[in-house]
């Protein structure tokens, strides 16, 4: 199961300017591709919104070897309603808090070495205060579960990771692939997960040949293909395609600049008195 890898988590964005600054200018991540998009995702990557959209990779380093965003930004869409199924990424840079500092982005101190942010749209982002690493600095995501039990026999026994730690006081369980990349963990909430209208999506990457066994495996478990206990939707692609589509874009920031440049529905709005609509 070691060479199945965490992939990257998508994040539906309303302001698209503010939140590249938030990724480049505080956290320090670098465009790796954008590409944009004058129809809906067929593969459902962007949920129910089948109007001119763009798709964001941002990260500390390429995707072969770094867990990074997916942005999506659909135009005219200003606000999502954020639900309680993310409930954080944790990355290590003293870098990213010195920046936050620096820019007068809101940090809150929760501990020891560790604070609390927010990517535009109320994300939550906690940031360890300590010298970013040579290797990936995104540490782990937290996700909301309604059944830690049955969740974690989910992404153990049909999916393969492993329980690297437990916590029966805080109702978490952390666990991975590897050690050395980016882990997931899930966290009871005592209750139902709203996934409100920002509802993200997680996407790992494994040989080819593993995926038959993986949808194989759901089936027997009467699993709905893609949607695991709780509807977090997740996605398996196979690894040796996803690598040469996933390639660094040595233009990637430059057009997401453009984009943003060109991108005039915010003036729009501003002139005609109106507000984008919210999901």
């Amino acid at each position: 199961m070691a060479l199945r890898r965490a992939l990257h988590f998508v994040f539906k964005v309303g302001d698209r300017t503010k939140t590249a600054t938030f990724y480049r200018d505080v956290l320090g991540m670098k465009t790796l591709r954008h590409e944009e998009f004058e129809e809906g995702c067929k593969a459902t990557c962007n949920g129910p919104y089948d109007g001119k959209w763009s798709k964001t990779m941002i990260g500390f380093g390429p995707e072969e070897d770094h867990f990074v965003a997916e942005l999506t930004y659909n135009y005219g869409m200003g606000d999502y309603q954020l639900g309680n199924d993310f409930l954080g990424l944790t990355l290590q840079s003293s870098k990213a808090v010195s920046n936050a500092k620096r820019l007068g982005w809101p940090l809150t101190e929760v501990g020891e070495a560790l604070y609390l942010t927010q990517a535009p749209g109320g994300y939550p982002f906690y940031l360890v205060d300590k010298e970013q690493p040579h290797s990936d600095p995104v540490q782990k995501v937290c996700l909301g579960v309604s059944d830690l039990q049955r969740s974690t026999h989910y992404w153990t026994t049909l999916l393969g990771m492993k329980v690297m730690e437990k916590n029966e006081e805080k109702k978490t369980v952390l666990m991975g692939f590897t050690d050395t990349q980016c882990k997931l963990e899930l966290h009871e909430i005592g209750g139902t997960v709203d996934h409100g209208t920002a509802f993200g999506r997680i996407a790992f990457s494994c040989p080819r040949e593993q995926l038959p066994d993986i949808e194989a495996l759901m089936k027997k478990e009467n699993q709905k293909i893609l949607t695991p206990l709780d509807s977090h939707e997740i996605c398996f692609v196979g690894d040796e395609a996803f690598r040469q589509l996933s390639m660094v874009d040595p233009k990637g920031n430059e057009l997401l600049d453009k984009a943003m440049a060109e991108d005039k529905s915010d003036e729009w709005f501003a002139k005609h008195n109106r507000q984008k609509a919210a999901a």
